[in-house]
């Protein structure tokens, strides 16, 4: 029997305190212990029955409990001290808010374990980012979708393979709230799925001053297929995927539209939002009644994209009739024909066999591109240099950003109170991140190391009740059950492998050689413990193959005590994994880890990486902060890459690692290994906090592309419409352009301080120099004459000589070598943000 109408009772708060209720519904509490720590002072007990969840704990706690709290005069002083904090903090304005409002789009969240609309490191690096943003005071909302069965829950069978299970989220239980409109109902937006409808509420979670919206299709009205489009995070087939992305970057900008919000700079973390930029494209010509190239101009101009991965299938492609049965009528409303909007998702637009990608599609809609790394930006230039032909990789228009993590979420309880006791509260907010963190030099080794191994003795303690967990629910005898709460020991040196298994990711690396590692892991003078977590996709057999590898090596008696593999990886188990290990261990196959924060996260706690020397890690590493497995080789033969890389990692276990660890001094302190803790916190968590990261993407892009958005929105988009006939003059006018001749005045030897004197000839066609870049591209060279790096160089017009532009510029010889120069035309850098994307070169 069904009800046929529903109510709701929840417990009456004394006036004293309401806070509660504010700062339940806020996730700020998730990197704030000081929050966390009122909300378990309520009842512990039922603070972790709630999964550290408030807005659980406010529906549980007893009305006669909250009674008591009203008159407990400790209580309510502590409540209006971090109430007050959370007031002030709330109440600060944001940077730049009348020029700048940046909407970062994401297909996942990873914000705190109680709010599950995650699956790994693309989710969490998005959660850190909103929640620097908010400690930074960026003007910024995110923009997300609201999964009703989140990213699945993850046991394993007897046998140690993977299964997946979907509970259902609980909204109502969750630190979000529903957006309604003007007369006080639920806030709807529509899209279309050919030719129906599907309509999109509106929910909030609030993340410090950062509003997140997401989007769900799980509505009443909607027929159950389309109900299920925000049911699963990459769940279901290609079609559920292609419908996900139009809610997400479709109905995203919608959204937005209907509260109110224009933004001047579209983020796009990952390619799941492309349609973002179609839809700002498609409302500027409904709204304004501007032309398709004009709205392009002003979107191009004030769109962002980051692109996470260099393997091929993490970007999406779709099937061109699957796209077109999608597309095709949406494409009418910006103006285009089906092929020039599937040319648009192309890497060459005339291949009739390629598929529709986002990827290809965000980048020529995007003035900024990066990687998440240094390393991931030079390989991502080289798989998309196909998008500019005519350009050189070094100059394909993809940059980097090097990936950080939130410091706040990441620090362990015992580390952050350190950094509390020697920088002073302002390592939070990190206002002078090189004045602040070189303070790290004054926390004692002895101290430093007392917390950690407080967080060591934590992991133990929840590895021995998670494997109990594990064997019971299997069936296990009572005698496994009690060796569960003996297995592992809270001195012994621990490594740390929890990430998601995907097979480049070579989780059975460290098994390659059984009997080695048993001699390694089992050595009475030096022993060594493994943790092992992650979850396989669905749908990638040889990644569960990897899992099941490792549960049966955890079941062998020599591995028993020494091997362990947790279930089911989400925020809180790698929180305590980053912070209770000794050695976080990342061995990916060069050069297809784009950044691994994972490591970055260890980092905050002091934990040593051991790591192949790839994304992060290539610009990180120093041997005063932890080890390199290998020296950055990339080897086409991959049974021999991990031949090789297993003996460099065994090797460095048995002759680095393991002896640092256990060389103690008579006190028990390995001062080696601590001096290593203290030199990789000061130096590199600065560097790779997501402070950093946001505060580079300010400078870098959000500031830029603002000014550029405001300028083109001016006098009535007036600006964007001279710029799109100015682009359509350039594109006409370009194979008239020519450097007809290139000379050097007094070339030969020359000493360091000297400069060579360079002229140009160069035709323009219908354009004038206003319209056009002129550069020197000059650099050392190989035995071939081929340019081993570049710097360029702007040539300025100093006449004409008939129907050519003379032009001039002088190369400061500044080092020794062999050196070249040629020149080269590009769209004017004044009137473009990116003269790059637009793919237009005329080199000499």
């Amino acid at each position: 029997m069904k009800a046929k109408q529903e109510f709701k009772v929840v417990p009456r708060f004394p006036e004293k305190l309401t806070a509660l209720k504010r700062m339940a519904y806020n996730v700020f509490f998730s990197w704030q212990s000081e929050v966390r720590d009122i909300f378990q002072r309520i009842d512990p007990k039922l603070w972790e029955q709630s999964g550290h969840n408030p807005v659980v704990l406010m529906g549980l706690v007893d009305q006669k409990r909250l009674d008591e709290l009203e008159n407990d005069t400790g209580f309510v002083s502590q409540l209006e001290e971090v109430a007050h904090r959370f007031d002030l903090y709330m109440s600060a304005q944001p940077v730049d808010k009348d020029k700048t409002c940046v909407a970062y789009f994401s297909a996942e969240f990873g914000l705190t374990t109680c709010v599950p609309i995650y699956s790994g490191g693309l989710g969490i690096l998005a959660g850190d980012h909103l929640k620097s943003a908010s400690d930074l005071n960026i003007p910024l909302v995110g923009v997300g979708l609201l999964y009703q069965e989140g990213y699945f829950a993850q046991y394993l069978n007897n046998d140690g393979w993977q299964m997946e299970s979907y509970p259902n989220n609980n909204f109502d239980s969750m630190p979000i709230y529903q957006i309604k409109d003007k007369n006080g109902d639920p806030l709807k937006v529509y899209v279309r799925f050919k030719d129906r409808q599907a309509a999109i509420a509106v929910w909030k979670v609030p993340v410090g001053r950062v509003p997140l919206y997401v989007l769900d299709t799980d509505l009443d009205e909607n027929p159950p297929d389309i109900r299920a489009t925000t049911a699963q995070l990459y769940g279901g087939d290609r079609e559920m995927r292609i419908r996900q992305e139009i809610v997400l970057g479709v109905g995203g900008v919608r959204a937005l539209k209907a509260m109110g919000i224009t933004p001047t700079v579209i983020h796009m973390n990952e390619g799941h939002s492309a349609f973002s930029a179609l839809e700002r494209i498609n409302l500027l010509r409904k709204d304004h009644g501007l032309s398709f190239d004009a709205a392009r101009e002003v979107v191009q101009a004030s769109t962002v994209f980051t692109t996470h991965t260099p393997v091929p299938a993490g970007n999406d492609t779709f099937h061109p009739d699957l796209a077109r049965a999608y597309l095709e009528d949406y494409g009418k409303e910006l103006g285009l024909s089906w092929p020039v909007l599937l040319g648009y998702a192309r890497v060459n637009p005339r291949d009739d066999h390629e598929e529709f990608g986002v990827t290809p599609l965000s980048l020529r809609l995007a003035a900024h591109a990066n990687g998440v790394s240094k390393l991931h930006g030079l390989v991502s230039r080289h798989m998309w240099q196909s998008v500019w032909p005519k350009t050189p990789v070094e100059d394909t228009p993809i940059e980097s950003v090097t990936n950080g993590v939130h410091v706040s979420s990441w620090a362990s309880r015992e580390i952050a109170r350190l950094f509390t006791r020697y920088l002073g509260n302002d390592w939070k907010i990190d206002p002078d991140p090189e004045r602040v963190w070189q303070f790290i030099s004054q926390i004692p080794l002895s101290e430093l190391w007392r917390a950690h191994c407080h967080c060591r003795e934590r992991l133990v303690a929840f590895a021995r009740r998670a494997l109990f967990r594990q064997l019971k629910r299997q069936g296990a005898p009572a005698s496994s059950l009690q060796r569960a709460m003996e297995i592992f020991s809270p001195d012994t040196l621990t490594i740390g492998f929890a990430r998601r298994f995907a097979t480049y990711k070579r989780a059975t690396l460290l098994f390659t050689d059984p009997e080695r590692l048993d001699k390694i892991l089992n050595n009475p003078e030096r022993p060594i413990q493994i943790i092992v977590a992650g979850k396989a996709h669905p749908q990638d057999n040889d990644g569960k193959a990897f899992i099941k590898k490792i549960i049966h090596y955890s079941r062998e008696e020599r591995f028993a005590n020494r091997v362990l593999f947790i279930e089911n990886y989400n925020i809180f188990l790698g929180s305590l994994l980053t912070s209770g290990c000794d050695v976080w261990l990342n061995n990916p196959r060069r050069p297809l880890e784009a950044c691994g924060t994972s490591g970055m996260k260890a980092l905050a706690n002091g934990v040593l990486n051991l790591s192949i020397l790839d994304g992060w890690w290539d610009e990180g590493y120093a041997p005063q902060y932890g080890w390199a497995i290998g020296s950055g080789e990339q080897e086409p033969n991959q049974s021999l890459q991990d031949l090789t890389e297993s003996q460099a990692l065994y090797n460095l276990l048995e002759g680095q690692v393991a002896p640092s660890f256990y060389t103690r001094t008579v006190d028990g302190i390995p001062l080696a290994w601590c001096e290593m803790m203290r030199a990789s916190i000061k130096d590199l968590v600065p560097q790779f906090s997501s402070h950093r990261m946001v505060r580079d993407y300010y400078e870098k892009y959000y500031r830029q592309s603002s000014n550029r958005y405001n300028l083109l929105v001016s006098n009535n988009f007036q600006v964007a419409t001279e710029q799109a006939a100015w682009r359509q003059k350039l594109m006409t006018s370009w194979n008239d352009l020519a450097v007809v001749e290139l000379r050097g005045e007094d070339l030969g030897l020359k000493t360091v301080g000297e400069k060579v004197n360079v002229k140009a000839k160069v035709k323009l066609g219908g354009l004038i120099p206003a319209d056009v870049t002129v550069e020197v591209y000059y650099g050392t060279m190989d035995h071939q004459g081929e340019f081993v790096d570049r710097e360029i160089l702007a040539m300025k017009p100093y006449g004409q000589e008939g129907d050519a532009w003379l032009y001039e510029a002088q190369i400061d010889c500044q080092k020794t070598g062999r050196f070249g120069y040629t020149a080269r035309i590009t769209p004017s850098r004044e009137k473009l943000g990116n003269p790059m994307v637009m793919g237009l070169v005329a080199w000499a």
